[in-house]
């Protein structure tokens, strides 16, 4: 048992020495010419245009947003779906909880997508005034509401 606790600190300080020592080493070794084109901010080999401070549709959060719930969901499904058999072998009434509660789980999620998608938050272009509603006239009166 201290054999097994005693690999993994050796492997965890290998580890980190071998990321320490190839920053020393690159430090050390490698070539140190200043530049300030070298010291400029870049993007994925893109020259910056304009300023850095700028206003970000928050849509995109949104989106990410619902994809990432949709993603941890995968994350969580998929291990119970994979030793499902072997559940539903060794015990069947647990196998049964256990498909009740995944699909509990993506019941709640698919809720939570309609949801997002009912109030529109899924559209990427969508207008921020809302339009007047219009109330509809009853036969026979000129649109004066009367006093009850």
């Amino acid at each position: 048992m201290g054999f097994d606790f005693a690999t993994v600190l050796v492997f965890t300080v290998v580890a980190i020495g071998f990321a320490l020592g190839g920053i020393a080493a690159s430090r050390a070794l490698g070539p140190k010419w200043p530049n300030p084109e070298k010291a400029s901010i870049y993007e994925c080999g893109e020259r910056p245009i304009g300023a850095a401070w700028f206003n970000f549709n928050p849509r995109f959060y949104l989106v990410a947003l619902v994809f990432l719930v949709f993603e941890v969901d995968i994350a969580l499904t998929f291990p119970v779906v994979s030793v499902y058999r072997r559940w539903a072998e060794a015990s069947p009434r647990f196998a049964w909880v256990a498909f009740f509660e995944l699909v509990l789980f993506t019941v709640i999620l698919v809720v939570g997508l309609a949801w997002a998608w009912a109030n529109g938050d899924l559209e990427w272009v969508k207008s921020l005034a809302t339009p007047p509603r219009e109330e509809k006239q009853v036969p026979g009166t000129d649109g004066a509401r009367r006093a009850a």
